[in-house]
């Protein structure tokens, strides 16, 4: 792709000139890719930085985590570092959605050059005087008519779309050398020269700093939804260079850069914008004096915002917060109802009372207490660990009903890892907070939605999050993944300037430093904690018995732990299953699909599992299974052992059944079922973690699990307490585990083991009885009535269908006996 303005770069930096050349080919037919491609043109440069500079990265870094290493922001001069994190938030925001114009796109195509001119300068020792002037892209088809213009760009992005694939070829061979070159910590001396030459080349280049900070603001402001003026035009909605009187100058009036007015006049907010080498408390207190001034003199005070371009501030001192950072600027509506509303009605939360008909238990109103405290404190960010089954979700909800109440938040965002958990979410939601309108995001939202509680998937959120302003939400409660899930969705809880809320049920020595680094608590202790030991003892969970005597052949010579747990630890903190890194998957995977091997774990769970009710079958009970082609063979062995369940009683749900959502349903036996037979799920992932079956009676570990986090959530499947389970006045009281993989032993966890007693069905009962009854009529002579008990006897066994494999394995017991 021949660029007009990027071909210097190509003798040594090809991608760039080709990244380059799309941007300039994109920027009037598509300027939403324009972006996208500016935005790799910025990582590929940063990247290339590294390279020549042999700067050691972070695992798995992304561009944000590059821009900000500690000696990459000491060696690369402000302004450069200001253009690449242009490139990189316009980019971000056009691959989530956001309108893209070709106005920014041919700005930031300017900007890509002038990186270009620096990198060339800088690490090719080229001169300026060798370098292009900049040539504008011209739109070359304004003449025509709207249809033509529509069919050219289709065959313009036809042609540009086919020349992709090999730019994609070409990045990623770029990419597997650049991970070749070996790399080395830089000294002070050193980094120190290269700042220095650094700087020194920007200089030369002429670079303008105000100007790249400036348009930088705009166009944060405009991404926000303000109507802003070119150049130093000032709108109905923002006025550049404001005067405002009563300041502490010699004429007594001072200019703000920038005010963010209200239709009525008033102002909501005042920017001030500083160079990046003026100290950020000088912004501060400067803009501090703007609002003093627009406070006297239009009796409102705005919120407090201050910048060198790409680093933002905001400072709510009319609300006792201190100054924090955030990444963007708030919507009108969000000013509106942060200064015109929030302000003045908001309660103190400690004199309200948490609604009783949500949640009731005291460990449940003192964790609410405590988030209130810290809130009420100043602080914007709370965790709560809580055991699985102690109702998580009803201290979210009383949460969201106190905080609505006491006029803190107005759209609260509630997140899931899956859509299941939305689903149970929603309902929740909609039973106890029946008033407040409900929407599911499943896309970008419009600023003018009119819903208070939005409930998303981190997936979901992910892909369109940066087509709010920052301000948009204003409490986010965060559920759990079984993995962590702050790694690799933490740019979310980063870009909303909300309230947030973790909830988590792993146990507090599992809960992994970023988690506690991310809510903000010191000395890695949550805001608040229940336990699952606490909690069994309190009588609101049910203990579990662990059956010992399980296929131990399994696990004979097979090594699991070849992960440390530091290597475990890290990679639930990047957000990956441990269990998928084994070093010897083979010997592992060889005994998992061993078909022995799995009738006998069936067998072990139909013959030795908690049974439900009538003891004619087991209980509802989740089988773990390594993935889909393994659940797959265990279902299909057990349709071969137990034929006369005629295929219902047992199913797979993972993510390869698009009626997953139906079978979870069948197997809650709620009013959506279809089929109400289903009793043992064998699960990949989808029953892992946060779905509530209060019923569950056993589950069956069979397979190695790595990692404790998603260890204890699985566990947690089964602790829900069940009234009534087994008749009037008979409670679940236990549940079992089969542990065939030992990871109670790898996690050394302690446990109470079960009885090795089988139980028997109502069937077996009735059949031993009529035995009994046959040899009692025999003793007692009692002819006719024996006659009859045997023709029943009789009947049963040939009864026994002959296509089951506990049957099979009697044959000739049964044919001698019918």
């Amino acid at each position: 792709m021949k660029s007009r303005n990027f071909e210097f770069l190509r003798p040594d930096w090809t991608e760039l000139a080709e990244l380059g050349g799309f941007a300039e080919a994109y920027a009037h037919a598509d300027p939403a890719s324009s972006l996208v491609k500016l935005r790799t043109f910025a990582e590929n440069l940063t990247k290339n930085i590294y390279r020549d500079l042999k700067l050691p990265q972070p695992h798995r870094a992304s561009l944000i985590d590059l821009l900000e290493n500690e000696t990459f922001v000491t060696i690369v001069p402000k302004v450069v570092i200001d253009k690449l994190h242009a490139l990189r938030i316009h980019g971000n925001k056009a691959a989530h959605g956001d309108p893209a114009s070709s106005k920014n796109a041919l700005w930031l195509i300017k900007e890509a050059f002038d990186l270009g001119r620096w990198i060339f300068v800088q690490f090719r020792k080229g001169k300026p005087n060798e370098l292009p002037s900049f040539q504008q892209v011209p739109q070359t088809l304004t003449d025509e008519t709207k249809g033509r213009l529509k069919r050219e760009k289709r065959q313009v992005l036809e042609k540009l779309a086919s020349q992709e694939v090999q730019m994609e070829k070409l990045l990623q061979e770029l990419e597997e050398a650049r991970h070749l070159v070996a790399t080395a910590k830089k000294q002070a001396p050193e980094i120190k020269t290269l700042a220095h030459f650094g700087m020194a080349n920007a200089d030369l280049l002429k670079f303008d700093e105000a100007t790249t900070r400036v348009r930088i603001i705009d166009s944060l402001i405009a991404t926000a939804g303000w109507n802003i003026g070119p150049g130093e035009t000032s709108t109905s909605e923002v006025g550049k260079e404001v005067k405002v009187l009563n300041q502490p100058t010699t004429s007594g009036t001072g200019y703000a850069d920038y005010v963010l007015w209200d239709d009525d006049g008033s102002p909501l907010a005042v920017i001030e914008a500083k160079k990046a080498s003026v100290d950020p408390e000088q912004g501060r207190q400067q803009a501090k004096l703007y609002a003093d001034g627009l406070e006297k003199a239009h009796g409102q005070r705005p919120l407090i915002f201050y910048t060198n371009g790409y680093d933002i501030w905001v400072w709510d001192d009319a609300s006792g917060y201190p100054p924090r950072k955030v990444f963007g600027y708030y919507s009108k509506d969000s000013l509106q109802y942060l200064v015109k509303y929030q302000r003045k009605s908001r309660k103190a939360l400690d004199g309200l009372e948490v609604r009783e008909d949500i949640v009731n238990r005291l460990y449940q109103i003192e964790a609410i207490k405590r988030v209130s405290e810290r809130f009420s404190d100043s602080h914007r960010k709370s965790l709560i660990v809580q055991a699985t089954g102690t109702g998580k979700t009803r201290v979210a909800i009383a949460l969201t009903e106190l905080l609505i109440r006491a006029g803190w938040v107005k759209r609260v965002l509630f997140l899931c890892d899956r859509r299941e958990l939305r689903k149970q979410a929603k309902n929740a939601f909609g039973e106890f907070l029946s008033s407040e309108p409900i929407r599911v995001v499943s896309g970008r939202v419009d600023s003018t939605a009119t819903e208070r509680i939005f409930l998303s998937t981190y997936p979901a959120i992910h892909k369109v999050f940066q087509s709010f302003d920052v301000g948009f939400f204003d409490l986010i409660i965060a559920d759990e993944s079984h993995r962590s899930i702050y790694n690799v969705y933490g740019d979310i809880f980063h870009y909303f300037d909300s309230l947030q809320i973790g909830l988590t049920a792993t146990p507090v020595d599992f809960v992994t430093r970023s988690t506690f680094d991310l809510f903000q608590c010191e000395g890695q202790l949550p805001t608040a904690n229940y336990d699952l030991e606490e909690a069994i003892n309190d009588g609101f969970l049910t203990p579990f018995e662990v059956f010992e005597h399980t296929t131990q052949f399994i696990r004979e010579g097979i090594s699991l732990d070849t992960l440390t747990a530091n290597q475990i630890r890290e990679l639930e903190e990047q957000g990956e299953d441990p269990s998928q890194y084994d070093f010897a998957p083979n010997q592992i995977d060889t005994v998992i699909y061993n078909k022995d091997t799995n009738r006998a774990i069936l067998r072990n769970l139909m013959e030795n599992g908690v049974r439900e009710a009538t003891s004619q079958t087991v209980g509802k009970s989740i089988i773990f299974a390594r993935n889909h082609n393994h659940a797959v063979l265990l279902r299909k062995l057990f349709d071969e052992m137990y034929p006369q369940y005629g295929g219902k009683f047992c199913q797979v749900i993972d993510n390869y059944d698009p009626r997953a959502e139906q079978l979870i349903d069948d197997f809650k036996d709620n009013d959506n079922g279809r089929n109400d037979q289903l009793t043992i799920a064998i699960s990949v992932d989808m029953l892992d973690t946060g779905i509530d079956v209060p019923e569950i009676l056993n589950l069956v570990f069979a397979k190695p699990v790595k990692s404790p986090v998603k260890f204890w959530q699985m566990i947690g499947r089964g602790t829900r307490l069940c009234q009534d389970l087994f008749g009037a006045g008979k409670h679940k009281t236990v549940f079992r585990i089969f542990d065939h993989w030992g990871n109670f032993e790898r996690f050394e966890t302690g446990y109470r083991p079960a009885e090795p007693q089988q139980s028997k069905s109502l069937m077996q009962l009735v059949f031993e009885e009529r035995i009994n009854l046959a040899e009692l009529a025999l003793q007692k002579s009692e002819v006719s009535a024996f006659d009859a008990i045997i023709d029943l006897i009789e009947h049963d066994i040939n009864d026994l269908p002959e296509s089951s494999i506990a049957v099979r394995e009697k044959w000739r017991e049964k044919r001698s006996l019918s």
